[in-house]
C-alpha cells in the first residue's frame, strides 16, 4: 500500500502544468552539462547541438519512474522521426550522471538513441523557469532504488537554431508530450525553420 501511495504521489508531481515556463519566442538559456549517451559520459552543449538544427530539450522528473520510463521509450521509439525532421533530442533531469549512464543505455528506455543530461542542482531547470521540487523521503524508483534528488516539472522545449523557443510543451501525459514535440519539429522542417545557421 505504501508503495502504491508513493507511485500515486510521484505521478501527480510529474503532471503539474508548466505555468511559468519559458514561452514561444523567448531565448532559450544556453547550458553545458555532463550528459550520457548510450552509457558513456560526455560534455553536452546546447549551443553546439543547435549548430546541427533544432534541439528538443525535455525536462523530466526522474529516471526509472513510471511516467519518465514511458516518455524515454517514446522518444527512443520516435528517434528516427525526430532525426528525419533534423532535430536532436536531449533529456534533462536532476539525476546523477551515474544513474543517467544506466538509463541512457537501457534498451527499454533511452536505448542509446539520445542523450540525457544531469542537472544535479536544478540550475538548468530553474533557468528555463521550471519548478523544482524536493523528493519525499523514502521514495523509490521502479527498480527499488531510493530517489535522493529533486524533480523538475515535465516540460519540453523545442529550440530553433537561432536559440529561440519555438514551442513549450507541458501539462500533457508523457507519450502525448513526445508526440506534440514531434509535431512541432515536423512543422518546423516543413516551413524551412529547422535549418542550422550557415
Amino acid at each position: 500500500m505504501k508503495r502504491l501511495l508513493f507511485a500515486y504521489l510521484l505521478s501527480g508531481m510529474m503532471a503539474w502544468p508548466a505555468a511559468a515556463a519559458l514561452r514561444e519566442g523567448e531565448p532559450a538559456p544556453d547550458f553545458r552539462a555532463q550528459a550520457s549517451f548510450a552509457g558513456k559520459t560526455f560534455a553536452f552543449s546546447l549551443k553546439d547541438a543547435l549548430k546541427n538544427g533544432p534541439v528538443v530539450v525535455y525536462f523530466y522528473p526522474s529516471a526509472y519512474t513510471s511516467g519518465c520510463n514511458v516518455q524515454a521509450h517514446a522518444f527512443s521509439s520516435n528517434h528516427d522521426r525526430f532525426a528525419a525532421a533534423g532535430a536532436t533530442v536531449v533529456g534533462v533531469s536532476l539525476d546523477s550522471i551515474e544513474r543517467l549512464n544506466r538509463f541512457s543505455a537501457d534498451p527499454d528506455y533511452c536505448a542509446g538513441k539520445f542523450a540525457v543530461a544531469s542537472d544535479a542542482d536544478g540550475r538548468i531547470a530553474k533557468s528555463y523557469d521550471l519548478t523544482v521540487k524536493q523528493a519525499m523521503a523514502g521514495l523509490k524508483d521502479t527498480h527499488g532504488a531510493a530517489i535522493e534528488h529533486g524533480f523538475a516539472e515535465r516540460t519540453t522545449f523545442v529550440v530553433t537554431p537561432d536559440g529561440k523557443v519555438a514551442a513549450t510543451v507541458g501539462g500533457l501525459a508523457p507519450e502525448a508530450n513526445v508526440l506534440k514535440a514531434l509535431e512541432v519539429v515536423q512543422r518546423l522542417a516543413a516551413s524551412g525553420r529547422s535549418s542550422a545557421k550557415p
